[in-house]
């Protein structure tokens, strides 16, 4: 429900404003997508593309404020066939003011802009049945507090003020500012770390008897684990988690609608036109998929209308399948997986770094370290975000879908077992990325002198390891095979041949190129 009306429609694709594209679309006539082009895009991808839900997101960036005011007024046939709240969603991605010290002000007045979306919506719909915007999006939760501090935050300091007296002795601030609609929200927790993911269960089961919803929405990260563990481990995470979602709906009867965040490459989730039916087959049970700008950009327009569709019909596909015998082995070899991928980012972060400088940026975000916002590390080495730190290693023709496999020979065989049984596309995933690792590539560096000793001597020879496990024991073909990937590899051939000779710029359109070409920059 939307704290007005009735039984409310559970978005199944939601656009986000991740930026993976490596192409910049035909409505945008800048490299960055910001301002007024973010309205449009939101538009967009409601009214070309058929995405139920938008992504607003406050986090770490500017956003407009006067977004739903500009939406209506700007392409009010739309919106007067598809009602804002009804049938197409507008959700806030708000900062934790628990872990993002200066956006505490940020995480306020986003609240406090919800009622006056709920004034523009009511005076163009002719009634305030339905609220604009009712939700919003937790990052980085971890106890089911976060959620109860958002919702009184709403309550005591953005509805509550309606009965603040201002003038003695009998004025209240709501004869001043007129009523605040909506009296109450939803919060949707995102959940992105190991172990708010593996005690899923318990910590929603103490949200759900505080509050006792009608529903509940929860939100899945793919890609940021996947940064901070490795690929095996990000699906093992969401694995076990939509197990204890869906055994926890059963048990306590009532509705939880997941939601997972998801870029077009393997490594962050692939989703993409030629993998629809293995994505929707990997995730059963998910209900509400993003649709980030690699898809939205990199692909043509009617595959992506194609993609869009297929999920908003199909959509949840399945139930979830019951993990829990297996849970405990599952969670062993995640944590192997990760401690060999964990050895190779100590000694390759550095030079990731440096690479991951050249990214190209596509929304015009605020610095997301130090003051602003928080921080992921490897050893003391801030980590680059999931976008960049993906491009840079397929920007080497060395892509980070391979790294600690080579755990993967080491394992018992009720653990291999147990490995595939719930990552179903393993071996397509890797198959996929296989086409854009270059061995030819591997030797320019290893050979080159002009890059990282440590990458070069001690992170190499582990990702080498871990290719040779792909390839002799999972039995797959790694290196160029199509045309397409052929191409590609020799553009990050020029890539490496640029960034070692310090041409920068040469190497920034090289990089773009490559993107292009394999439909994501990261």
């Amino acid at each position: 429900m939307n704290g007005l009306s009735g039984q409310r429609l559970i978005p199944k694709t939601m656009s986000t404003q991740h930026p993976d594209n490596a192409s910049i679309p035909p409505w945008c006539n800048s490299d960055v997508i910001e301002g007024e082009k973010e309205v449009h895009e939101a538009y967009y991808a409601y009214s070309t593309l058929g995405c139920q839900e938008v992504m607003w997101d406050a986090e770490g960036k500017d956003i407009d404020p006067h977004v739903v005011r500009k939406l209506l007024t700007n392409y009010p046939d739309f919106f007067k066939e598809k009602v804002l709240g009804r049938d197409v969603f507008l959700t806030y991605r708000i900062p934790n003011p628990m872990l993002e010290k200066v956006e505490k002000k940020v995480f306020l007045e986003t609240l406090q802009a919800i009622p006056k979306h709920f004034d523009v919506s009511k005076q163009f719909y002719g009634n305030g049945e339905y609220a604009p915007v009712f939700e919003v999006i937790l990052p980085f939760t971890s106890s089911h507090k976060d959620v109860i501090r958002v919702l009184r935050t709403y309550s005591e300091a953005v509805v509550g003020i309606e009965k603040v007296r201002i003038d003695f002795p009998d004025i209240s601030l709501l004869e001043l500012i007129g009523e605040i609609q909506p009296k109450s929200i939803n919060v949707i927790p995102l959940f992105e770390e190991w172990s708010s993911l593996v005690s899923l269960d318990n910590l929603l089961f103490k949200l759900l008897e505080a509050i006792s919803p009608k529903y509940l929405r929860i939100f899945l990260a793919r890609s940021d684990p996947a940064l901070q563990y490795g690929l095996i481990p990000s699906v093992i995470l969401v694995k076990i988690a939509l197990s204890k979602i869906s055994r926890l709906t059963k048990k306590e009867k009532v509705d939880i609608y997941p939601i997972i965040g998801v870029g077009s490459l393997p490594f962050r989730g692939h989703l993409s036109p030629s993998n629809l039916t293995n994505f929707v087959r990997e995730y059963a049970g998910v209900s509400t998929v993003t649709i980030q700008c690699g898809l939205k950009y990199d692909y043509p327009e009617n595959e992506v209308r194609g993609v869009v569709e297929y999920l908003n019909t199909k959509l949840p596909k399945g139930e979830a399948e019951d993990f829990s015998q297996i849970e405990q082995t599952l969670l062993s070899v995640a944590s192997k997986f990760k401690e060999s991928y964990y050895e190779f980012l100590l000694h390759a972060i550095k030079f990731i770094k440096k690479i991951s400088k050249l990214v190209p940026a596509r929304r015009a975000r605020r610095l997301h370290t130090g003051l602003f916002g928080y921080n992921r590390t490897i050893g003391d080495v801030i980590l680059p975000r999931a976008i960049p730190f993906t491009a840079s290693l397929y920007s080497l023709g060395l892509p980070p879908e391979f790294i600690g496999l080579r755990i993967f020979g080491t394992l018992k065989e009720e653990e291999q077992h147990a490995l595939l049984d719930a990552y179903k596309n393993l071996k397509e995933d890797l198959k996929v990325a296989a086409e854009f690792f270059s061995w030819r590539n591997l030797e320019i560096i290893r050979k080159s002198g002009a890059f990282d000793k440590e990458f070069v001597e001690a992170a190499l020879p582990l990702l080498i390891e871990d290719v040779k496990v792909a390839e002799e024991v999972m039995g797959l073909r790694i290196g160029p095979s199509s045309s397409v990937a052929r191409r590609h590899e020799n553009y990050t051939n020029d890539f490496i041949i640029l960034f070692s000779e310090g041409e920068m710029d040469e190497a920034q359109q090289v990089l773009i190129k490559a993107a292009k070409l394999r439909r994501s920059l990261g």
